[in-house]
Protein backbone atom coordinates (compact mmCIF):
# COMPACT_ATOMS: atom_id res chain seq x y z
CA UNK A 1 0.00 0.00 0.00
CA UNK A 2 2.79 2.38 0.96
CA UNK A 3 4.70 1.52 -2.24
CA UNK A 4 1.67 2.50 -4.35
CA UNK A 5 1.38 5.84 -2.54
CA UNK A 6 5.12 6.52 -3.10
CA UNK A 7 4.82 5.78 -6.81
CA UNK A 8 1.77 8.07 -7.05
CA UNK A 9 3.62 10.92 -5.34
CA UNK A 10 6.65 10.43 -7.62
CA UNK A 11 4.43 10.70 -10.71
CA UNK A 12 2.90 13.91 -9.35
CA UNK A 13 6.38 15.44 -8.79
CA UNK A 14 7.49 14.40 -12.26
CA UNK A 15 4.39 15.96 -13.83
CA UNK A 16 4.91 19.19 -11.84
CA UNK A 17 8.59 19.29 -12.93
CA UNK A 18 7.67 18.86 -16.59
CA UNK A 19 5.02 21.60 -16.30
CA UNK A 20 7.54 24.00 -14.71
CA UNK A 21 10.14 23.27 -17.38
CA UNK A 22 7.61 23.83 -20.17
CA UNK A 23 6.38 27.05 -18.55
CA UNK A 24 9.92 28.33 -18.09
CA UNK A 25 10.85 27.44 -21.66
CA UNK A 26 7.74 29.18 -22.99
CA UNK A 27 8.50 32.30 -20.98
CA UNK A 28 12.10 32.31 -22.18
CA UNK A 29 11.00 31.91 -25.82
CA UNK A 30 8.46 34.72 -25.40
CA UNK A 31 11.08 37.12 -23.98
CA UNK A 32 13.62 36.10 -26.60
CA UNK A 33 11.12 36.80 -29.36
CA UNK A 34 10.46 40.26 -27.93
CA UNK A 35 14.16 41.13 -28.03
CA UNK A 36 14.20 41.58 -31.81
CA UNK A 37 16.83 44.20 -32.76
CA UNK A 38 15.32 47.59 -33.46
CA UNK A 39 17.14 50.36 -35.28
CA UNK A 40 16.96 54.10 -34.92
CA UNK A 41 18.73 56.44 -37.32
CA UNK A 42 20.69 59.65 -37.01
CA UNK A 43 20.89 61.96 -39.99
CA UNK A 44 24.25 63.22 -41.28
CA UNK A 45 25.24 65.44 -44.18
CA UNK A 46 27.72 64.99 -46.99
CA UNK A 47 30.16 67.90 -46.60
CA UNK A 48 33.45 69.13 -47.99
CA UNK A 49 36.34 69.23 -45.53
CA UNK A 50 40.14 69.22 -45.53
CA UNK A 51 41.35 65.69 -44.85
CA UNK A 52 44.77 65.07 -43.37
CA UNK A 53 46.08 61.52 -43.26
CA UNK A 54 48.57 61.25 -40.43
CA UNK A 55 50.64 58.75 -38.46
CA UNK A 56 51.16 59.29 -34.73
CA UNK A 57 54.26 58.30 -32.82
CA UNK A 58 56.24 59.14 -29.69
CA UNK A 59 59.91 59.90 -29.33
CA UNK A 60 62.69 61.45 -27.29
CA UNK A 61 64.65 64.65 -27.88
CA UNK A 62 68.30 63.73 -28.30
CA UNK A 63 71.42 65.35 -29.72
CA UNK A 64 72.18 64.26 -33.26
CA UNK A 65 75.86 64.02 -32.29
CA UNK A 66 76.89 64.15 -28.64
CA UNK A 67 80.55 64.82 -27.86
CA UNK A 68 82.31 64.40 -24.54
CA UNK A 69 85.14 66.92 -24.33
CA UNK A 70 88.14 65.68 -22.32
CA UNK A 71 91.27 67.73 -21.51
CA UNK A 72 94.52 66.89 -23.31
CA UNK A 73 96.37 66.57 -19.97
CA UNK A 74 95.55 66.22 -16.28
CA UNK A 75 95.49 69.38 -14.21
CA UNK A 76 93.26 72.08 -12.78
CA UNK A 77 90.66 74.44 -14.26
CA UNK A 78 91.69 78.08 -13.95
CA UNK A 79 88.74 79.75 -15.69
CA UNK A 80 85.47 78.57 -17.32
CA UNK A 81 84.24 80.80 -20.16
CA UNK A 82 80.93 79.16 -21.18
CA UNK A 83 77.62 78.15 -19.59
CA UNK A 84 75.17 75.32 -20.26
CA UNK A 85 72.92 76.06 -23.21
CA UNK A 86 75.40 78.43 -24.84
CA UNK A 87 76.06 78.12 -28.58
CA UNK A 88 79.74 77.92 -29.48
CA UNK A 89 81.82 77.84 -32.66
CA UNK A 90 84.44 75.32 -33.65
CA UNK A 91 87.80 76.36 -32.15
CA UNK A 92 86.23 78.64 -29.52
CA UNK A 93 87.99 78.52 -26.12
CA UNK A 94 85.69 77.00 -23.52
CA UNK A 95 88.03 77.10 -20.51
CA UNK A 96 91.63 77.68 -19.44
CA UNK A 97 93.46 74.99 -17.50
CA UNK A 98 96.82 74.44 -15.86
CA UNK A 99 98.76 71.22 -16.08
CA UNK A 100 99.57 69.51 -12.79
CA UNK A 101 103.11 70.97 -12.94
CA UNK A 102 101.92 74.53 -13.67
CA UNK A 103 99.32 74.36 -10.91
CA UNK A 104 102.01 73.27 -8.43
CA UNK A 105 104.39 76.09 -9.53
CA UNK A 106 101.67 78.74 -9.23
CA UNK A 107 100.69 77.50 -5.76
CA UNK A 108 104.34 77.73 -4.65
CA UNK A 109 104.72 81.19 -6.21
CA UNK A 110 101.74 82.53 -4.28
CA UNK A 111 103.67 81.99 -1.08
CA UNK A 112 106.35 84.44 -2.39
CA UNK A 113 103.99 87.21 -3.45
CA UNK A 114 102.05 88.60 -6.41
CA UNK A 115 105.16 89.49 -8.42
CA UNK A 116 106.36 85.88 -8.37
CA UNK A 117 102.90 84.63 -9.43
CA UNK A 118 102.85 87.12 -12.35
CA UNK A 119 106.34 86.03 -13.40
CA UNK A 120 105.36 82.34 -13.59
CA UNK A 121 102.02 83.10 -15.29
CA UNK A 122 103.93 84.83 -18.07
CA UNK A 123 106.58 82.13 -18.32
CA UNK A 124 104.19 79.18 -18.14
CA UNK A 125 101.02 79.87 -20.13
CA UNK A 126 97.74 78.02 -19.39
CA UNK A 127 96.34 75.41 -21.78
CA UNK A 128 93.05 76.15 -23.61
CA UNK A 129 90.17 73.67 -23.86
CA UNK A 130 88.49 74.31 -27.23
CA UNK A 131 85.23 73.35 -28.94
CA UNK A 132 85.82 70.65 -31.60
CA UNK A 133 82.61 71.47 -33.55
CA UNK A 134 79.91 74.11 -33.90
CA UNK A 135 77.20 73.32 -31.39
CA UNK A 136 75.65 73.84 -27.98
CA UNK A 137 77.07 73.18 -24.53
CA UNK A 138 74.59 70.78 -22.94
CA UNK A 139 76.59 69.82 -19.84
CA UNK A 140 79.31 71.62 -17.87
CA UNK A 141 81.07 69.34 -15.39
CA UNK A 142 83.77 71.63 -13.96
CA UNK A 143 84.21 74.87 -12.07
CA UNK A 144 87.27 77.07 -11.63
CA UNK A 145 89.79 75.52 -9.23
CA UNK A 146 88.60 71.94 -9.81
CA UNK A 147 91.19 69.27 -10.59
CA UNK A 148 90.70 66.46 -13.08
CA UNK A 149 92.45 63.74 -15.05
CA UNK A 150 92.67 63.50 -18.82
CA UNK A 151 90.02 60.71 -18.65
CA UNK A 152 87.38 63.03 -17.14
CA UNK A 153 84.74 64.67 -19.33
CA UNK A 154 84.73 68.40 -18.60
CA UNK A 155 82.04 69.42 -21.11
CA UNK A 156 79.35 67.72 -23.20
CA UNK A 157 78.08 69.34 -26.36
CA UNK A 158 75.87 68.56 -29.33
CA UNK A 159 75.75 69.98 -32.80
CA UNK A 160 71.90 70.10 -32.90
CA UNK A 161 68.88 68.56 -31.19
CA UNK A 162 66.71 66.04 -33.03
CA UNK A 163 63.63 64.00 -32.12
CA UNK A 164 64.08 60.26 -32.39
CA UNK A 165 60.61 58.78 -32.95
CA UNK A 166 59.74 55.07 -32.84
CA UNK A 167 57.60 54.13 -35.85
CA UNK A 168 55.83 50.77 -36.17
CA UNK A 169 57.07 48.66 -39.07
CA UNK A 170 53.55 48.61 -40.57
CA UNK A 171 53.67 52.40 -40.96
CA UNK A 172 57.26 52.70 -42.16
CA UNK A 173 56.35 52.49 -45.87
CA UNK A 174 54.43 55.78 -45.51
CA UNK A 175 57.38 57.68 -43.99
CA UNK A 176 59.77 59.43 -46.41
CA UNK A 177 62.84 61.62 -45.98
CA UNK A 178 61.84 65.29 -46.03
CA UNK A 179 58.25 64.52 -44.95
CA UNK A 180 56.49 67.24 -42.95
CA UNK A 181 55.96 66.63 -39.24
CA UNK A 182 54.56 68.38 -36.20
CA UNK A 183 56.15 67.84 -32.79
CA UNK A 184 54.54 68.58 -29.41
CA UNK A 185 56.60 68.19 -26.24
CA UNK A 186 54.94 66.83 -23.11
CA UNK A 187 56.53 69.70 -21.18
CA UNK A 188 55.05 72.32 -23.55
CA UNK A 189 51.75 70.85 -24.84
CA UNK A 190 50.56 74.15 -26.37
CA UNK A 191 53.63 74.63 -28.54
CA UNK A 192 53.74 73.01 -31.99
CA UNK A 193 57.20 72.58 -33.50
CA UNK A 194 57.25 72.02 -37.29
CA UNK A 195 59.97 69.77 -38.64
CA UNK A 196 61.09 67.40 -41.36
CA UNK A 197 62.07 63.75 -41.47
CA UNK A 198 65.87 63.70 -41.55
CA UNK A 199 66.74 60.00 -41.48
CA UNK A 200 65.15 56.54 -41.27
CA UNK A 201 67.01 53.79 -39.43
CA UNK A 202 67.97 50.60 -41.27
CA UNK A 203 68.10 48.50 -38.11
CA UNK A 204 64.91 47.58 -36.24
CA UNK A 205 64.16 47.32 -32.53
CA UNK A 206 61.86 44.60 -31.19
CA UNK A 207 60.27 45.04 -27.76
CA UNK A 208 57.46 42.73 -26.55
CA UNK A 209 57.10 41.33 -30.11
CA UNK A 210 56.54 44.85 -31.52
CA UNK A 211 59.02 45.86 -34.22
CA UNK A 212 59.80 49.56 -34.64
CA UNK A 213 62.25 51.72 -36.53
CA UNK A 214 63.85 54.94 -35.30
CA UNK A 215 63.03 57.98 -37.42
CA UNK A 216 65.03 61.20 -36.87
CA UNK A 217 63.08 64.47 -37.09
CA UNK A 218 64.91 67.77 -37.42
CA UNK A 219 62.95 70.85 -36.23
CA UNK A 220 62.73 73.73 -38.72
CA UNK A 221 63.74 76.02 -35.85
CA UNK A 222 64.87 74.61 -32.53
CA UNK A 223 63.10 76.53 -29.73
CA UNK A 224 65.05 77.69 -26.68
CA UNK A 225 62.90 75.57 -24.35
CA UNK A 226 63.72 72.27 -26.06
CA UNK A 227 65.98 70.09 -23.94
CA UNK A 228 67.68 66.75 -24.45
CA UNK A 229 65.67 63.89 -22.93
CA UNK A 230 62.21 65.49 -23.31
CA UNK A 231 59.32 63.27 -24.41
CA UNK A 232 57.79 64.24 -27.75
CA UNK A 233 54.58 63.37 -29.59
CA UNK A 234 55.14 63.32 -33.34
CA UNK A 235 52.54 63.63 -36.11
CA UNK A 236 53.70 62.61 -39.60
CA UNK A 237 51.66 64.15 -42.43
CA UNK A 238 51.18 61.33 -44.96
CA UNK A 239 48.80 63.02 -47.39
CA UNK A 240 46.36 65.87 -47.61
CA UNK A 241 43.06 66.20 -49.46
CA UNK A 242 41.80 69.80 -49.44
CA UNK A 243 38.02 70.22 -49.67
CA UNK A 244 37.34 66.51 -50.09
CA UNK A 245 33.74 65.26 -50.22
CA UNK A 246 33.37 63.44 -46.87
CA UNK A 247 30.96 61.55 -44.64
CA UNK A 248 31.30 60.22 -41.08
CA UNK A 249 33.24 56.94 -41.15
CA UNK A 250 30.64 55.29 -38.90
CA UNK A 251 28.00 55.74 -41.61
CA UNK A 252 29.77 53.34 -43.98
CA UNK A 253 28.45 49.78 -44.24
CA UNK A 254 29.91 46.88 -46.19
CA UNK A 255 27.61 44.61 -48.17
CA UNK A 256 29.35 41.68 -49.88
CA UNK A 257 32.64 43.49 -49.23
CA UNK A 258 31.50 46.68 -51.02
CA UNK A 259 30.93 50.01 -49.23
CA UNK A 260 27.49 51.52 -49.03
CA UNK A 261 25.42 53.99 -47.00
CA UNK A 262 21.79 54.24 -45.95
CA UNK A 263 19.59 56.87 -47.56
CA UNK A 264 16.17 58.05 -46.27
CA UNK A 265 13.24 56.20 -47.83
CA UNK A 266 10.42 58.69 -48.55
CA UNK A 267 7.90 55.83 -48.70
CA UNK A 268 8.87 54.08 -45.46
CA UNK A 269 11.03 55.84 -42.85
CA UNK A 270 11.68 52.53 -41.06
CA UNK A 271 13.21 50.94 -44.16
CA UNK A 272 16.08 53.11 -45.47
CA UNK A 273 17.58 52.49 -48.89
CA UNK A 274 20.96 50.76 -49.22
CA UNK A 275 23.06 52.89 -51.59
CA UNK A 276 26.48 51.82 -52.96
CA UNK A 277 29.36 54.30 -52.93
CA UNK A 278 33.06 54.41 -53.73
CA UNK A 279 35.37 55.63 -50.97
CA UNK A 280 38.90 57.01 -50.75
CA UNK A 281 41.15 57.93 -47.84
CA UNK A 282 40.03 58.51 -44.26
CA UNK A 283 41.44 60.15 -41.16
CA UNK A 284 39.64 57.81 -38.77
CA UNK A 285 36.65 60.11 -38.21
CA UNK A 286 35.67 61.07 -41.75
CA UNK A 287 36.02 59.22 -45.06
CA UNK A 288 36.38 60.61 -48.55
CA UNK A 289 33.57 59.80 -51.01
CA UNK A 290 34.75 59.38 -54.61
CA UNK A 291 31.46 58.34 -56.22
CA UNK A 292 27.81 57.85 -55.34
CA UNK A 293 26.96 60.96 -53.27
CA UNK A 294 26.76 64.70 -53.79
CA UNK A 295 27.53 67.54 -51.42
CA UNK A 296 24.61 68.35 -49.13
CA UNK A 297 22.98 64.92 -49.44
CA UNK A 298 21.46 63.38 -46.31
CA UNK A 299 22.54 59.94 -45.15
CA UNK A 300 21.54 57.83 -42.14
CA UNK A 301 23.66 56.33 -39.38
CA UNK A 302 22.05 53.24 -37.82
CA UNK A 303 21.92 52.81 -34.05
CA UNK A 304 20.94 49.20 -33.26
CA UNK A 305 19.32 48.31 -29.91
CA UNK A 306 17.89 45.02 -28.59
CA UNK A 307 14.39 45.96 -27.46
CA UNK A 308 13.14 45.52 -23.86
CA UNK A 309 15.19 42.41 -23.01
CA UNK A 310 18.59 43.57 -24.27
CA UNK A 311 20.43 40.88 -22.36
CA UNK A 312 18.47 38.12 -24.09
CA UNK A 313 19.44 35.70 -21.32
CA UNK A 314 17.76 32.73 -19.71
CA UNK A 315 15.36 33.88 -16.92
CA UNK A 316 16.56 30.95 -14.79
CA UNK A 317 20.13 32.30 -14.88
CA UNK A 318 21.30 34.93 -12.33
CA UNK A 319 20.51 38.44 -13.62
CA UNK A 320 19.02 36.85 -16.75
CA UNK A 321 22.48 36.27 -18.34
CA UNK A 322 24.84 33.28 -18.41
CA UNK A 323 27.98 33.63 -16.31
CA UNK A 324 30.96 34.91 -18.22
CA UNK A 325 28.92 36.91 -20.73
CA UNK A 326 30.16 40.48 -20.94
CA UNK A 327 27.27 41.94 -22.84
CA UNK A 328 29.77 43.95 -24.93
CA UNK A 329 30.99 43.01 -28.35
CA UNK A 330 33.62 44.97 -30.15
CA UNK A 331 33.63 45.40 -33.87
CA UNK A 332 34.28 47.85 -36.59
Amino acid sequence: MSQAKSKSRLKIWIILGVVLILAGGGYYYYKKKKSVPTASYTEAQVTREDLQITILSTGIVQPENRLEIKPPIAGRVEEVLVAEGQDVKKGQILAWMSSTERAALLDAARAKGAAEVKRWEELYRPTPIMAPINGTIILRNVEAGQTFSNADSVFSMSNRLTIKAQVDETDLAQIKKGQTTNVVLDAYPKEKIPGKVEKLAYDAKTVNNVTTYTVDILPDNTPDFMRSGMTANVTFLVSEKPQALTIPSEAIRFVDGKPSVLLPNPKDKKKPIEHPIKIGVNDGKRTEVLEGLEEGATILIADISMGSNAAGGNPFMPMGRPRGSSGNRGGR
